[in-house]
């Protein structure tokens, strides 16, 4: 199949559309259905949108997209041409799928079932677009550029941005509604985190030992991951040895550890988590 100048075939490009429609879809649907209804807001710029939404007689959707487009070309030399194209496509797709569903009446009016199941479904929506090579928020955007001005984290400058809208949500709505929406954006971004990384999480592991040879052969046996040397040099002892590298999925971490402690009681074991696993015929399914 013939690729694009970026290496993604047609069919790629194919997938990576139709799950950013998904997730903008299931966006739209989170927004309208469950959380304006009920006074509730989201984070980031849909937050801003929908106060501005109720301060004003525009709907939601015009707001979403007027509101993100200018920083999504502020950043877009910062954040490349296919991420731009992604985000304007799922922002586009979210937008007209609230104003489809405006006039829709709420799932429900119970404010803390609204919560749950409009965390979730946002939260499925934004992790689905992000996965795939998009974003929904135009903070995001800024943020990476503010990040490089000051030196501040990312995640940092974020957080900032969305305590500031819900403390101003508290007097355009109310200090529940504002509290709910502190809740529902915690829901939000937990599952953003497992739709993005996996139910099944990889964790790499460093393993020091003198019985090297025998715990990597064993690893390789009993749990069918490959492993890698890496040369190293005790601070203290100055002697040479081989640290272990390896990866595994978080169901065989136990096992894994086991099977190190068999051989060497002593071994010095570093378990880190790792956010993705591409290539060298890594499976997160298997389990030996």
């Amino acid at each position: 199949m013939a690729k694009t100048h970026k290496g993604l075939s047609g069919l790629e490009i194919l997938k990576r559309f139709v799950f950013i429609t998904i997730g903008s879809i299931l966006m739209g649907v989170a927004l309208e259905l469950f959380l304006v209804p009920n006074s509730i807001i989201d984070g980031g710029i849909a937050g801003v949108s929908i106060m501005l939404s109720e301060l004003t007689t525009l709907p939601l959707g015009v707001y979403l997209f007027i509101v993100n487009v200018p920083f999504l070309i502020l950043g877009y030399k910062q954040i490349g041409k296919t991420f731009a194209i992604s985000t304007l496509y799922g922002i586009m797709i979210m937008s007209i799928t609230t104003a489809l569903l405006h006039h829709v009446d709420a799932f429900t009016e119970e404010k803390l079932l609204a919560v749950l199941f409009g965390g979730l479904i946002l939260g499925a929506g934004v992790g689905l677009t992000i996965r795939f090579g998009g974003s929904l928020d135009g903070v995001e955007i800024v943020s990476i550029l503010i990040s490089k001005k000051l030196r501040m984290p990312v995640g940092q400058i974020i957080m900032i941005f969305n305590v500031v809208i819900f403390i101003v949500a508290g007097f355009v709505f109310e200090w529940n509604s504002a509290m709910y929406s502190m809740f529902t954006y915690y829901i939000a971004i937990k599952l953003i985190d497992i739709v993005v990384e996996g139910l099944d999480e990889s964790k790499s592991v460093t393993i020091i030992s003198s019985e090297y040879e025998e715990i990597s052969q064993a690893i390789i046996d009993r749990l069918g991951r490959t492993t890698t040397f890496i040369q190293a040099r005790g601070g203290y002892s100055k002697e040479n040895t081989q640290m272990i590298y390896c990866v595994v999925s978080r169901l065989e971490l136990a096992k894994l550890k086991a099977i190190v402690q068999s051989i060497d009681e002593s071994a010095f074991i570093a378990i880190e988590h790792v956010s993705d696993v591409m290539g060298g015929g890594f499976s997160k399914g298997s389990i030996h």
